[in-house]
């Protein structure tokens, strides 16, 4: 069967493509449009189609629309009800349900040849739970869902077995831990359905003393629900207006609502486990890219193996949907599912742009190279990522032991300064320095940094100690490897620091492009965009009226 799955109604729009089992292709439409998260998450915004990254799905695959089985869309109208009724302060959502109601024919419109009566509505948080339970690598596994919302609810708790999914509790809305995270990040001044991650980052500044009045909004109910909504939040500390300083209150709420997320997930967790037993768990939805919260659930809860969806929001539902209607799905091969380019091709793009540049025997080795000698550098290899992580295919890197290195790369990107970056290490060294979740593919669990080895690479380890680390497994990753080792022998250390390629605001880079003009506009040393390398000093350093760039 080939399957196009779509997400499109809330953010993050997204499609993937799914061939007799196997994923084949999946992207983000941000990677296309350049516009962050694709669109923001309001009625008005919900008929706005991930028609870019369709039709490369479709051209990636081979396929036209007319030739596919079926094109999932991973919200089902029939479920709705009216958002008075579910508690909800949302007086356009009727227009969005109309959207939903319409998406066949929108979805023919934008894919020519697609036969309207082909597109299939998939309940949003079965989408989701397809996203991770079929597609991890525990075959039978227990699957947990939690999101802002879907049709009715916000929650999915169950267990695929033989393939097929027993669903054992949903929350209804208004309850929603999402939607309560949310809320708390538009209170701090932050982007809502955006910026979530901002907000966890800022909890490690502070303490949960305002856990006991959060605890009364805020619990597990028994039998696999919670309750989560009416917070009143100016009570526990002023809201901060965007831009502005932010403050002691600020953080130690930020510090309460992760504390109390943590409680609640724990508890649904162990409920779960003695409904229906196991050692594995597979996450999605929004709430699962809470690594903090993941790595409680890993270290705390009694599953054995707990796998994160790597495009756990809205984004992942696209392939969720496309593996809920596939007979026998595979597991998800990685996260490298978007674009790529050949060397040929990009040499012709570095050619256009009349850079300078060179072809040196080994990239990995030169990069090392730059690396040691505390260069940042831009990396561009292979396909992009699937998910809001940068795993090695589209990354900045930079030097661990010099502290300084966060405030610069936070400065490069554009960032607030207490935000973290992120080490990459060899699968087989990581326990050496980390202890956590193992292995940790695609940077979804944060890890104590060993004490010996926290003063060694100051620049990744968090506030609190930890560090959201990537492992990287050298079967998968040779390029990445080399990369590592070669570093390690011109330093000592087995880590670099790995953060995504982008500036604030902007999403992360995907074609070459992108690579260019992010090095153009930041302060970044080397660009090493497949088996090339631009340096800024030849790229910059002004060539003669006339003159082209061309290979070193």
């Amino acid at each position: 069967m080939r399957i196009l799955g779509i997400n499109a109604l809330f953010h993050d729009p997204a499609a993937a493509l799914v061939v007799d089992g196997r994923t084949v292709a999946a992207a983000e439409e941000e990677r296309f449009s350049r516009r962050k998260h694709g669109k923001r998450p309001v009625p008005f915004s919900a008929w706005e189609l991930p028609e870019l990254a369709a039709r490369w799905c479709l051209a990636h695959g081979g396929l036209r629309a007319d030739e596919l089985d079926a094109v999932t869309y991973s919200y089902d109208p029939a479920l709705a009800r009216p958002a008075r009724e579910l508690g909800l302060n949302d007086p356009w959502d009727p227009l969005r349900q109309e959207y939903a109601r319409r998406a066949p024919e929108f979805l023919a419109e934008a894919l020519p040849g697609l036969d309207p009566e082909k597109v299939v509505f998939v309940p949003h948080h079965v989408a989701h739970a397809a996203s991770a339970g079929p597609a991890c690598p525990h075959p039978d596994s227990a699957v947990l869902v939690l999101d802002g919302r879907g049709e009715a609810a916000s929650h999915l708790a169950g267990r695929y077995q033989d393939g097929t999914l027993r669903t054992l509790a949903a929350q209804s809305l208004p309850d929603s831990l999402g939607l309560v995270y949310e809320e708390l990040t538009e209170h701090l001044g932050f982007l809502r359905s955006s910026d979530e991650y901002k907000v966890m980052a800022l909890a490690s500044y502070g303490k949960p003393r305002f856990l006991p009045q959060l605890r009364q909004y805020v619990h597990a109910t028994g039998h696999g629900g919670f309750r989560a909504h009416g917070v009143e939040w100016a009570e526990l500390a002023p809201a901060r207006a965007p831009g502005e300083p932010w403050s002691q209150d600020h953080a130690d709420l930020a510090a309460s609502t992760q504390a109390v997320l943590e409680e609640t997930l724990l508890e649904l967790v162990t409920w779960l486990h003695t409904e229906v037993g196991g050692d594995a768990l597979a996450m999605a939805g929004g709430v699962a890219l809470n690594c903090v919260a993941n790595s409680k659930i890993a270290a705390r809860g009694p599953y054995r193996h707990v796998w994160v969806q790597p495009a756990a929001g809205d984004a992942g539902t696209a392939l969720g949907g496309a593996l809920h209607l596939t007979r026998d799905p595979e597991p998800m091969p990685g996260a490298d599912l978007g674009r790529g380019w050949s060397d040929e091709e990009l040499r012709a793009w570095l050619d256009t742009a009349a850079v300078p540049y060179e072809r040196p025997a080994d990239i990995a080795e030169t990069v090392a190279e730059e690396l040691a000698r505390d260069g940042v550098v831009a990396w561009f290899q292979g396909r992009s990522e699937y998910g809001p992580r940068a795993l090695g295919h589209r990354s900045l890197l930079a030097h661990p032991g010099r502290a300084e290195n966060l405030e610069r790369l936070n400065g490069v990107k554009g960032r607030e300064e207490f935000r973290p970056v992120a080490p990459m290490v060899l699968a087989e060294r990581a326990p050496e320095l980390f202890h956590g979740p193992m292995p940790s593919p695609y940077m979804l669990f944060v890890h104590d940094v060993v004490r010996e080895w926290r003063e060694r690479i100051p620049a990744v380890v968090h506030v609190d100690g930890t560090a959201r680390i990537q492992t990287v497994d050298e079967r998968r990753e040779p390029l990445v490897a080399r990369m590592l080792r070669g570093f390690e022998r011109r330093t000592g250390l087995p880590v670099v620091v790995n953060t995504s390629l982008n500036t604030a605001g902007r999403p992360m880079v995907d074609d070459p492009r992108d690579a260019l003009e992010c090095f153009g506009s930041a302060p970044v040393d080397l660009l090493a965009i497949g088996p090339y390398a631009v340096r800024r000093g030849r790229a910059y350093e002004g060539t003669r009226a006339g003159e082209r760039g061309g290979r070193a």
